[in-house]
């Protein structure tokens, strides 16, 4: 059974333990309001900005290109006959004037030996045709013998010294021909594969192929430019060219970039009818090697020159967005707004902006991350941006990594892409790694 007091004394733990509930509830409710109060009164943060400013650019472009050798020749048979024997190593460096192939001398050695033979009968008919003439001269001069007889005699001597000189000529055509079953590097510089084996037939006929040497050491670069993006440029600079000799970079076909940049020798003056394209040859020294007659390069090249144009860091641009190319400006009320602008090309770790920016504006280089962590509108406050410093060491394509103004690094791909680090204030921030166009 309940005892008589239990009711009373059950209230009273109820009511006890309500008020200690209360008493919590309102403990966290201060704290909260506490902790708002705190952020509210929190800086704004850094990111790190630029200011713009015109500026003459070279507009850079970037075109395909296939690699020419600067010397090419093609060893050709000269005479007809059997190979005997191959005297050089596939793939090696030939000097010129070096042996290369050896054809069956023989048929033409006998001819050689025909034509020395001919050459000594038809020297022996002028020496007795020229005696002839000096036993008939006193005698025609004493009325002693005719002179039809003695003209006869002049005319026989001058028709053997003509077979003499005949046979002469015969006798140097077949020694050509003997020196020409030898084969020889008509210049210096690597052999391809032998295109011919013992045992094979040559005509000189059909010139046959025999070997292909090329000079490596400096290759041409042919380049070809759409007419229309040719005029493009063009236009954007004002019609001021760059007339000068144009520095070429060769950009490799895994996307490095030769350490050594060429020049541009010549931009053809007419359009192909068929393509619409502009031709354009330059010149790269290729002392290792690292460039292969055929293979596709592209290369990167200043054609014109922007009179007032705005360089801003790659890192700075989200490329492609849904209305363009967009970055973020910092307004007179430190807030940062987005802003669609028109970028013209690429040089060196900047985009070359044409529309879209005034001149003394902030732009926003880092700091992207911390935006996602704060409401849309909310103010920050700009830092100067320290630029990447150049002497630096970086990978070929790659620039090393630089402190941004809010003390991480931040890595600016070469090429035209960005790929943030895991610490850097830029990694998932608003503005992704941007592609070229």
């Amino acid at each position: 059974m309940r005892s008589a007091h239990s009711s009373p004394l059950s209230m009273t733990r109820i009511a006890a333990c309500t008020l200690m509930a209360v008493t919590l509830l309102s403990a966290c409710g201060k704290k909260d309001a506490d902790q708002a109060a705190a952020g509210a009164k929190m800086p704004p943060p850094q990111v790190g900005v630029i200011t713009t400013k015109f500026q003459s650019v070279a507009l850079e472009t970037e075109l395909p290109a296939r690699v020419e050798a600067i010397r090419t020749a093609e060893v050709r048979a000269r005479v007809n006959g059997v190979v005997l024997k191959r005297t050089f190593t596939e793939g090696s460096m030939v000097k010129e004037g070096q042996s290369l192939f050896q054809i069956d001398p023989a048929p033409y050695q006998a001819e050689l030996n025909a034509s020395q033979a001919a050459v000594g009968r038809a020297q022996a008919n002028l020496t007795a045709a020229s005696a002839i003439v000096d036993r008939y001269k006193p005698l025609v001069e004493a009325n002693a013998i005719s002179k039809q007889e003695y003209t006869n005699a002049v005319a026989t001597a001058e028709q053997a010294r003509a077979d003499v000189r005949s046979a002469q000529a015969q006798q140097k055509i077949s020694q050509l021909n003997v020196g020409y079953s030898n084969v020889y590097a008509p210049i210096s510089g690597r052999i391809g594969r032998a295109l011919v084996t013992e045992g094979a037939l040559v005509s000189a006929a059909e010139a046959t192929q025999m070997a292909l040497i090329q000079q490596t050491d400096a290759m041409y670069l042919n380049i070809t430019q759409s007419a229309s993006e040719l005029q493009r440029l063009r236009k954007q600079a004002g019609g001021k060219g760059i007339d000068s000799a144009i520095p070429v970079t060769v950009i490799m076909d895994d996307g490095t970039v030769l350490p050594r940049q060429g020049k541009l020798l010549f931009s053809d003056v007419s359009v192909d009818p068929t393509s619409g394209q502009v031709t354009l040859r330059a010149q790269v020294p290729n002392p290792d090697n690292a460039l292969l007659p055929g293979q596709y390069v592209r290369v990167r090249l200043a054609q014109a020159e922007l009179p007032s144009g705005i360089l801003i860091p790659q890192q700075a641009v989200t490329r492609g967005g849904q209305t363009g190319d967009s970055l973020m400006v910092i307004g007179a009320d430190n807030k940062p707004t987005p802003r669609t602008v028109k970028i013209a090309s690429q040089e060196g770790s900047n985009w070359v902006v044409t529309d879209g920016l005034k001149e003394g504006e902030r732009v926003m280089v880092d700091g992207f991350q911390k935006l996602q962590m704060l409401p849309p509108g909310t103010p920050v406050q700009p830092v100067a941006w320290t630029a990447p410093n150049a002497a630096a060491p970086a990978a070929a394509g790659n620039p090393a990594q630089q402190p941004n103004a809010a003390g991480a690094t931040a890595t600016n791909a070469a090429a035209g892409s960005r790929t943030p680090d895991a610490g850097s204030p830029a990694a998932g921030a608003t503005t992704p790694g941007q592609s070229r166009q």
